[in-house]
């Protein structure tokens, strides 16, 4: 056995569907439930509104991000099936035109003309359809949109985000809250950022810059805003 055959690479690309929506999902859970709760005690003396709030945030931020994902993604694989349509369609009523299509993309990436028209041939001769979709459409079993899968990643690692403040809300004194919930929210997110570059391949530093500045932009937001009508909207 050849080393080529028993070398396998692995790549990264393949974590991008579910991989976007956990992330985009712990963080908004994070930024939102934290600002919310931050907010809501910065008005409020009381820990009964502020855990209310933040319950709520929770429950209602989950079902928000599980349906836009959901719509969101949808739309994506609407549009994809309706090109993947096309591209059937077109390969039905007019296989050579197809044909040159293909050869003409590899042209363009650096192949000779009869060389090209080989590759299609050979290409279309196995798979036409799944040659188009990969090399026309730029569609592949890594990057097809998945609206169900989007959905539960995001409701999941948002539930699991908000969590970790509103438990902090509940165990810590009152007096406290502000202060815990914004220190371990900047905790999480700082994890949450070089843990999402790990498993993405990224470096660490941007990321969890990124995610530690905005969401504590985002939480120093509310909690003015909280601190300047002291009521609880």
């Amino acid at each position: 056995m050849t080393r080529l055959k028993t070398h396998t690479e692995r790549h990264l690309i393949d974590r991008i569907g579910w991989l976007r929506a956990a992330v985009l999902g712990a963080n908004d859970g994070i930024v939102s439930t934290a600002s919310l709760i931050v907010g809501v005690a910065a008005a409020s003396a009381d820990k009964g509104p502020v855990l209310v709030a933040g319950l709520a945030g929770l429950v209602a931020g989950a079902m928000s991000m599980a349906a836009g994902e959901y719509v969101s993604v949808s739309s994506q694989s609407d549009t994809e099936q309706a090109d993947v349509s096309r591209e059937r369609a077109e390969l039905a009523t007019n296989a050579e035109f197809e044909r040159q299509e293909l050869a003409d993309i590899y042209v363009g990436r650096g192949l000779d003309k009869d060389l090209a028209l080989k590759v299609a041939d050979q290409l279309m001769a196995k798979d036409a359809l799944g040659a188009h979709m990969r090399d026309e459409l730029g569609l592949s079993e890594f990057t097809t949109a998945r609206p169900i899968q989007a959905a539960l990643t995001s409701a999941a690692t948002f539930t699991s985000g908000a969590a970790i403040p509103l438990l902090v809300t509940l165990l810590i004194p009152t007096g406290l809250v502000i202060a815990g919930v914004v220190a371990a929210s900047l905790v999480l997110l700082g994890v949450l950022g070089a843990l999402g570059a790990k498993v993405g391949g990224a470096g660490l530093l941007r990321p969890t810059l990124r995610v530690l500045v905005w969401g504590g932009i985002a939480m120093a937001i509310t909690a003015g805003v909280g601190r300047l009508f002291g009521a609880v909207v």
